[in-house]
């Protein structure tokens, strides 16, 4: 008998566990806050080789022999000699390549790329360069892509020659076709046997780029931002905008103009971590603000670029004088008036004439600028103030970002919103890489960080200045990769930025890109190889909020006293968030189950009549919680689609949306009002 009734008990148990249903109460009819096209986007800086030997496509490192040193990236053989007197002001050097005077002695110089050259059996890459014969005539180079790796009989993986003629300084191109696909091609150029020639710019593209634009971005990495439908990109960083130093920071200026002649820049990231190392990190400056702007334009992202307030990174230079003094922020205030007028300025303006000889006449319609990176305290606020007061004088259309410094909460945090507020900033630029409790607002979480989770910003001042979470990604404690659960809860913490769109306009994961062979930070969004390239959870949590955005909020509550959906205290580990979207005529629920129990959900579709069929979208894994997407799974978890049918209740026949959230799920639902 007492068998019998343990067993009865564990029956009931199991029915009530699937069978509890949280109650939320959806209100289709009352559009709340418009939310901001903005919303969600991205933040690209260039860390983890995601511009050089990433995004930017081209395959030569150290290609004009600037790096400190001259040969860095290359092997030399032969009479090879460096210059420092070519035909490029901002890049002078080049190297001369003289007959060996032997028959078997060749003279040659061979690139390793980056991590090596990915290259594709049958693709085209254009392989250009600068020469000249100095001493007059012709001349001919050979151009090999090589497998050094490999035991193979022949080391050839393609080759082109090109003809040199005359002395002056000419660029030449041509085309190779490999044979055979391969992670770690170097390239070869091998000199005259009989006459001395001189060469400038050595450079490989695919010849498949994003757009198919000769000095252009790699193909996938590309394709996969444009997949996400970013509403906003901010560029170039980050801490690159400050440098270890003011000579050290990024300049968009020298971004401009041929990329022959873009100087190259120290990444302040190449000796930042001794214990991932990259001695041979610098920016050649190809990816440009032109092409940046460009980019955006392509992904239908509004451009967000961040220029230096005269402050260098305050972590690495307590010393006032590492820093812009008042009296010397002249030329970093023309800095920003000068970009406002290279975006939006007409082809006869000084800066719009620049654009429009690289090829773009018609403005870029920038509409934001953010002056200063995860600045802080006074040195921060009164530089900042000058800013402010140029910008709002010439261009106040203009929306400008500050910034709240590198911390989620804290006096710092408070002092620097306070500022921002005074100095009428339209958004404030908020960081935080937290951890699990963090995201979910746990009492551990609140206790330590105070405001956190999804109810972040619902006591936050509706007036004023509003929100942009410009650097944010969940770090798991003791788990900092791309692992599932972490994702998930940046999915938790998402509902209650789409909940408060009235305060919060932007947000943007970070960081964006990271080579598997050269990474320094992460988690990170996007992965990659010399070959290959994966998406991370995280990737697809983002598109899942940014392709389901909609244009208002939607009141979506539970309980008596009708509460937001957030959190653990009062919804056992389930965040929710609705939206209506006006283009398309639909409800977008956003339901998410942190908890490790299946979880039965009824949502009334207040105001609304009828059977529909939702169709849905869920994110789950059940595999371990730390597993993650690579580059030999690269589709290992990723949304799934399906549908499933509304049901009617009551006198009034509303529609009813039932369902059983599995455990550790992100599930979206859409329903055509």
């Amino acid at each position: 008998m007492k068998k019998r009734l343990f067993v009865f008990s564990l029956a009931v148990t199991s029915i009530l566990t699937a069978s509890a249903q949280c109650v939320m109460n959806l209100q289709t009819k009352k559009i709340g806050s418009a939310v901001s096209p903005t919303m969600y986007g991205l933040f690209f800086e260039d860390i983890n080789f995601a511009a050089d030997g990433g995004l930017y496509a081209e395959m030569v490192k150290n290609r004009s022999f600037e790096f400190p040193n001259a040969f860095t990236g290359w092997d030399v053989s032969g009479k090879v000699t460096l210059k420092e007197d070519g035909p490029f002001e901002r890049n002078p050097h080049y190297v001369r390549l003289a007959p060996s005077g032997h028959r078997d002695k060749h003279t040659m110089i061979e690139n390793h790329g980056f991590f090596g050259m990915g290259v594709k059996s049958g693709e085209e890459y254009r392989f250009s360069i600068w020469a000249r014969v100095p001493e007059g005539g012709t001349a001919k180079l050979w151009i090999d892509l090589v497998d050094n790796a490999t035991m193979r009989d022949d080391q050839k993986l393609g080759n082109a020659s090109v003809e040199v003629s005359g002395k002056e300084w000419k660029k030449y191109t041509t085309i190779i076709k490999p044979n055979r696909t391969f992670a770690k091609a170097h390239l070869r150029v091998w000199g005259d046997g009989k006459v001395t020639t001189d060469v400038e710019h050595v450079s490989l593209f695919p010849v498949n780029t994003y757009k198919g634009r000769e000095n252009g971005l790699r193909q996938d990495l590309a394709k996969a931002l444009e997949d996400i439908h970013p509403g906003v990109f901010r560029f170039p960083g980050g801490c690159i905008v400050e440098g270890t130093d003011l000579p050290t920071r990024y300049q968009w200026k020298n971004t401009t103009g041929p990329v022959e002649n873009r100087p190259l820049n120290e990444n302040r990231w190449h000796y930042t971590f001794t214990n991932r190392y990259f001695p041979d990190y610098f920016q050649s400056y190809g990816l440009g603000f032109f092409e940046f702007f460009q980019l955006c334009e392509d992904i239908k992202a509004e451009p967000l670029p961040v220029l230096s307030v005269g402050l260098a990174c305050q972590f690495q230079n307590s010393d006032e004088h590492a820093h812009a003094a008042m009296n010397e922020l002249q030329p970093y205030i023309d800095d920003c008036l000068d970009l406002i007028e290279f975006a939006n300025g007409p082809a006869t303006s000084k800066w719009g004439k620049v654009r429009a000889d690289m090829g773009h006449p018609e403005p870029f319609n920038m509409k934001y600028l953010a002056i200063g990176n995860e600045q802080w305290d006074t040195p921060y606020f009164t530089r900042l103030k000058p800013f402010v007061e140029a910008v709002r004088a010439r261009y106040p259309e203009i929306m400008i970002v500050g910034t709240s410094g590198p911390d989620s909460e804290g006096k710092m945090f408070e002092k620097g919103w306070e500022a921002m507020r005074e100095l009428k900033a339209d958004l404030v630029d908020e960081h935080f890489y937290r951890n699990e409790s963090f995201f979910l607002g746990t009492a551990e979480g609140k206790q330590r960080y105070g405001n956190c989770g999804a109810l972040r910003y619902d006591s936050y001042n509706r007036k004023g200045s509003k929100v942009f979470a410009g650097e944010y990604a969940c770090h798991g404690a003791g788990k900092k990769w791309n692992h599932y659960e972490t994702s998930l809860y940046e999915a938790a913490f998402m509902t209650g930025i789409e909940r408060n769109a009235d305060v919060v306009k932007m947000a943007t994961y970070a960081p964006l890109f990271a080579h598997v062979e050269g990474w320094q930070w992460r988690p990170d969004l996007i992965w990659f190889d010399n070959l290959r390239m994966f998406n991370s959870v995280s990737y697809y949590v983002q598109q899942m909020f940014a392709m389901n955005k909609g244009t208002n909020v939607l009141k979506l509550t539970t309980g008596e006293k009708q509460v937001p959906v957030a959190g653990q205290e009062n919804m056992n580990g389930l965040f929710a968030s609705s939206v209506f979207d006006s283009t398309t005529n639909e409800i977008i629920i956003k339901v998410v189950n942190t908890s490790e129990t299946l979880q039965g959900i009824t949502i009334n579709l207040l105001g609304m009549n009828g059977e529909r069929v939702a169709e849905t979208l869920t994110l789950h894994h059940t595999g371990s919680m730390d597993d993650e997407n690579t580059l030999e799974q690269p589709t290992k978890i990723q949304p799934v689609s399906s549908s499933l049918k509304c049901v009617t209740e009551g006198r009034k026949q509303e529609t009813v949306l039932k369902d059983q959230l599995p455990p550790k799920s992100f599930r979206l639902y859409k329903v055509k009002k």
